[in-house]
């Protein structure tokens, strides 16, 4: 059972990530339009598109994304 308060050992759990995707994906979808354009702007600075790709990769050697996946995805970031 997921516990928020327990300390990780290495990565969170597939359960709990996908627990932590909704409550995400539920605020965005709370939040106006304004707020929503100004945390995009955020994500996309130069300096967190390369911590995005960096996570991608690690994702791709993982095997947790194919390199199709990871193209289209380096493509969508510009």
């Amino acid at each position: 059972m997921f516990n928020p308060f327990k300390k990780a050992k290495s990565a969170m759990s597939s359960s709990a990530m996908s627990m932590l995707q909704k409550v995400a994906a539920k605020k965005l979808q709370n939040m106006s339009p304004q707020e929503q354009q100004k945390m995009v702007k955020e994500a996309f600075k130069p300096e967190n598109k390369k911590k995005m790709l960096e996570m991608m990769e690690q994702m791709r050697a993982s095997g947790q994304i194919t390199e199709e996946q990871y193209k289209i995805a380096k493509q969508k970031l510009g």
